[in-house]
């Protein structure tokens, strides 16, 4: 068993109080000294400062235009895929109703195919372009980035594309476009 410490001798020096005040006003007062903020201090690897041409290319990859075609490329080679797709899974690809029982050649059915691959094409390329299109410029309006710039373009976009059918279609576009993008949106942030 360890012996307890000797009391302070009577008359001797005793430690000075800890004075909380003194402690708040070194950690949270005005005598605290900033930390200087360096990644490198953070484990952070440090990246030197960017070219010019650097700086250009950003510049040119982050423009409405650039997000347009990429959208447009992008939904033209997913379009022609589900076209593809759909149209290899339909029993009615070949199918000529002027004689029912005739089985469609091979070259018939790949005819069809490709038909519908490049319908499915063009519509998700001109979609696709649509929303990234007003959505860039909804979020360079507004100066944020956040989920009613795709639900602002998923209504512009759908309204455009449902008023061809006349206006109660646009409007049902219009909401419905911009539930679906709410939904994605929400999914993926």
């Amino acid at each position: 068993m360890a012996a307890a410490p000797p009391p302070s001798a009577p008359g001797g020096p005793e430690p000075p109080p800890l004075q909380y005040s003194l402690l708040l006003q070194h950690l949270v007062g005005e005598q605290r000294r900033p930390r200087a903020w360096d990644p490198a201090a953070l484990g952070g690897i440090p990246s030197p400062p960017k070219s010019e041409e650097q700086k250009m290319v950003e510049r040119a990859m982050e423009s409405c235009a650039f997000k347009a075609a990429l959208a447009c490329v992008g939904g033209f080679v997913l379009g022609g895929a589900f076209g593809v797709f759909t149209a290899g899974i339909d029993t009615n690809v070949g199918f000529d109703p002027k004689d029912p029982y005739r089985t469609p050649t091979a070259k018939e059915v790949l005819k069809d195919m490709g038909q519908r691959g490049i319908s499915y094409a063009k519509n998700f390329a001109i979609v696709g372009a649509m929303f990234s299109c007003t959505e860039c410029v909804v979020e360079s309006y507004r100066g944020k980035s956040d989920w009613k710039n795709s639900v602002i373009s998923g209504c512009i976009t759908g309204g455009a594309i449902g008023f061809r059918a006349g206006l109660k279609a646009g409007v049902i576009g219009c909401g419905g476009f911009a539930a679906f993008s709410a939904a994605i949106d929400y999914y993926l942030r």
